[in-house]
Parts: structure tokens; sequence; C-alpha cells
């Protein structure tokens, strides 16, 4: 909605004077339409919203003063509803803290109780004394617990005289927070209408009654209970924790136990299949890293760092190479690699195709999509326990666990990259007679190459981080001198460790980055 300057409309041609009135006058039916009640107010406000150039334009509207969060639910934005009922909880709380709330309360208890303690003190004090003992340690002790009840008294007393203070700003805020709403209300709301002449059907708009009484119910529900929970003492125990049954625990418990068992049972053929495939592709990797002399695969690194990332790679790549053979990590530095390079090599083997066709089907991929969610979100020690009850302990479960978490990102970066090609490519390509294979292997595939390769190293990535999580179920690497260090609270060896995946890290994602940059340049 632009602006009208007067002084424009007063220079402007009668014939465009005219036209210039003609559409306030449809924005002001555009802005009824939108409105409803009280449509004038709202016109006159959003003109004065659109002809202010700077500082917060000059409208205050009374009914959000009034009625605070409740107008916005009526009108429909709901988010500045959520902000400012939780906003004028906190106020009202302090309200009620300040009026009925029992400030001091538990100290005036501690002092009660630090009083009965230190009467028992003096009185046995007092028979021991007859007794013809020495009473002096329970005299001491009732003596010094005196004093802390009457510091304690101090402070329930300090407390309750809090209470006005805590009322006036209570009071002060929820002022505030009302003045806010009656100034910002309206600007909120004119950005609501410019989403509503976009997309009419999905912005609320005009005054609901049905979202009037929605936000009333949320409001009787929700300010009560948490005015009463902070501001009255000894709530229900049902308001403090959730009435939950420890039966229905112990039960769920049993009966999930029971199906991975079965499970495990029924399926052991297959998951040991699974589990000799991962190990067929881990040791083929680690007879070519561990089982080659180490100055052949030191220097292999060394150039594959130079002809892919340029000589400061090379270079940087032989001193984290030194560092860790240096300290006699070579070994299992190299089994680390293993372990990460075939995580990611049945990732990409697995998650390149997936991701194509997820690419291709919007069905499939919003059927998969919680999976992968689940995938990444779902902490990682969480699904180490069905990895071991069905795969066992060592290193190929603990590969399978690292698939669990890497591969999400090659599939989801992949199928984002098939999405992401022009579909007038596409056209132009079938227009020639490409066949559905030609046009994924020479249109589609290179296309989405780049996207693809950036799954490719985000897999990369996530799959070193799993390195010290596996070693928690038998897996070998750096992993486990870190779980060691960790163990026995080994600070230096942790740390070296530490170093050690850190350079790992470094020279696999410089080498990969340096080879994409190398291939976008050469493209």
């Amino acid at each position: 909605m632009a602006a009208i300057d007067p002084n424009e409309l007063n220079a402007a041609p009668s014939g465009a004077v005219r036209d210039i009135e003609v559409d306030r006058a449809a924005l002001d039916d555009s802005i009824g339409a939108f409105a409803g009640p009280r449509a004038d107010y709202y016109a006159k406000a959003f003109h004065t919203i659109h002809d202010t150039t700077s500082g917060v334009p000059k409208t205050f509207n009374l009914a959000a003063f009034l009625a605070g969060p409740f107008w916005s639910s009526a009108r429909g934005v709901w988010g500045m509803f959520w902000a400012f009922i939780i906003l004028e909880i906190i106020a009202i709380v302090q309200i009620g803290r300040g009026t009925w709330g029992q400030l001091g309360a538990d100290d005036l208890a501690t002092a009660e109780r630090q009083e009965a303690r230190a009467q028992e003190f003096l009185t046995r004090a007092a028979e021991a004394t007859a007794a013809g003992e020495d009473g002096s340690r329970f005299e001491t002790l009732g003596n010094n617990l005196m004093r802390a009840a009457e510091r304690s008294r101090e402070a329930a007393e300090s407390a309750a005289a809090d209470a006005t203070g805590i009322l006036l700003s209570g009071l002060a805020l929820l002022l505030v927070l009302r003045l806010v709403q009656a100034v910002y209300s309206n600007i909120v709301y004119e950005k609501q209408y410019a989403r509503w002449r976009v997309d009419p059907k999905s912005t609320p708009s005009g005054f609901s009654m049905r979202n009037l009484a929605l936000g009333l119910g949320l409001g009787a529900v929700i300010i009560p209970l948490t005015v009463y929970r902070f501001t009255v003492e000894g709530v229900p125990g049902w308001m403090a924790e959730f009435p939950a049954n420890p039966e229905t625990y112990s039960v769920s418990a049993r009966w999930l136990e029971g199906v991975i068992d079965d499970a495990a049972r029924n399926g052991s053929g297959a998951f040991d299949g699974i589990v000799l495939l991962v190990r067929q592709v881990l040791d083929a990797i680690s007879l070519a890293l561990i089982g080659t002399p180490w100055p052949v695969v030191m220097t292999v690194i060394v150039v594959v760092g130079w002809r892919s990332a340029g000589p400061r790679v090379a270079i940087f790549t032989a001193a984290a190479l030194a560092y860790i053979a240096f300290l006699g990590y070579w070994e299992i530095a190299m089994e680390t690699v293993a372990l990460v390079g075939a995580a990611v090599v049945l990732c990409v083997v697995m998650g390149i195709p997936l991701g194509i066709w997820f690419g291709k089907s919007k069905r499939a991929y919003r059927i998969a999509e919680p999976v992968l969610d689940l995938m990444q979100t779902l902490p990682a020690f969480v699904y180490l326990i069905p990895i071991i009850a069905f795969f066992g302990t060592g290193n190929p479960p603990g590969i399978l666990a690292t698939i669990i978490f890497g591969m999400p990102p090659v599939i989801r970066l992949t199928a984002l990259g098939m999405r992401g090609v022009p579909e007038s490519i596409k056209e132009a390509a079938t227009a020639f007679g490409a066949t559905r294979w030609q046009l994924l292997k020479d249109v589609e595939l290179p296309l989405a190459l780049p996207s693809i390769m950036t799954g490719v190293n985000q897999t990369i990535l996530m799959c070193l981080s799993m390195v010290v999580i596996i070693s928690l179920i038998g897996g070998g690497g750096l992993g486990q001198v870190i779980l060691e260090a960790l163990q026995f609270a080994a600070k230096g060896p942790g740390l070296l460790g530490g170093f050690a995946i850190l350079f790992v890290a470094m020279v696999i994602d410089r080498i990969v980055q340096g080879a994409f940059r190398r291939a976008d340049q050469k493209d």
C-alpha cells in the first residue's frame, strides 16, 4: 500500500486527483474487507503507518490496550498473542506474589524447624547439667541453632516487607506491556493485511468470535494455574508433578525388551549377513591403509592432498601425519580412517540412489522425511542400544551406528540437487530425444553434482564425529584412546588423542574441499 502525499494530491491535475481518490477509496474498501468491524479506524491507522517515514507511527489501539493478548487472538495475530500472554503471566504472578503470596514462608518454616531442634539440644543440656554431666556441647549447638533461626526469621520478614515493591513492579510491567501492545498492534496488524492481500485464503482476517473464544479459553486455563502454582505454598501434588504410574513404565519397558529380543532371534541370519557385508568393506579398506607399509600410505596421502588442494594442504597433511606417527598413533589413526571410510562408502552407495529417488518423487520424500529427521535428531546413545541388540559389539556395529547418523545429509542434499535442476533444461534434453537414463546421467546428475558433493562432505564430517561414540560399543581407533582417557581422567593422553582426531578430520576435509574447488574451477 503506497503512501499518498497531500502536496502531490494538490499539485496533480483534476483527472489525476480523481484517480488518486478512486485508488484510495478502493484501498479503503480492501482494508474494510480485511478488518471487518472498525474498518474506518484501521483504514486511518494503516494510512498513518504508511505516511510515517521515520520513528514509530503514532497510532494507539484502545481495544488492544484494554483486551491485551485477547485482541490478538480475536484478530488472528497468534504470534503476538503467545508472546504477550506469557509476558503478562509473569506480571500477574508478580502481582499475585505481592498481594496474597506467602513471601518468606520457606524461611519461616526453616526457622521453626531450627527452633524446635535448638530446643531439643537445650533440653538435653539441662538434663545433662542436672545429672552432673557436662552439657556445654548441647548448649552450644542449641544456641547456634537459635541464632540461625533468628536469621531465618529476619530473612522471612525481609521477604514479606518486599511485597509492596513486588506488587508495584508487577503492575508497572503489566501497564508497560499493555502500552506496547496498544502502540504496536496496528503495525503488526498492517503487516498481516499485507500478507492477506497476497494470500487471502491462508491469512486470518476480520474479527473472529471463534478465535476470541479460543484465546479466552487458553487464558482461562493457563493464567490461573500458573499464577496459583507460583503464588501459593503447598500446591497439590498433581500440579507440581505429572501423576505418572510407575507400573506403566515397567510394563512398557518389559514389552519393548521382549519385542527387541524376539526380533533379534528371528532375524539373526539377516543381521549376521549385514555384519558380514560391513566387515568385508572394512577389511578391504583396513588392508589398504594398515597392511600397506606406512611410507607408501603417507606418501600417497600427501600426493593426493597436493593434487587435490595444492601445496599448502600437502604441507599441512605431511605435518599432521608426522604428528600422528611420532606419537605412536599411526595404526589406530589408520583404523579410524578405515572405520570412517567404510561408513562413508556405504552411506554414499545407499544414500545417493535414495536421494535421486526422493528428488524425483515428492511422495516418497514426504514418507522418508520423518525417518531422516529421526536419524539425525535421535541421540546417538539411544540407537546404540538396538544396534547392540541386533548386531552385537565391535567395529561393524559401530559402522552401522555411524551410517544411521551420517547418511541423511547425502540423501537430503542429493534430493535437493535433483529438484534444483531447471525444468526447461530437462524439457530441452527430452525434445532432443534423450532417454530417461541419458537425462539422468548426462543432464540431471552433472547439474546436481555440486549439491551431491556437499552432501558427501557433510556425511564425511558427521561420520568422523561418531568416532568417539562408537568406541562405547567396542569400536576401535582413536575413539578408544579418548574413551580410556575419560575412564581414568588421563588429561594428557586425552588431549593428544583429541588433537590426532582433529588432524585426521582436518586433513580429510581440506582434501575433499580442495577437490571440490578444483572441479568447480574446471567447470
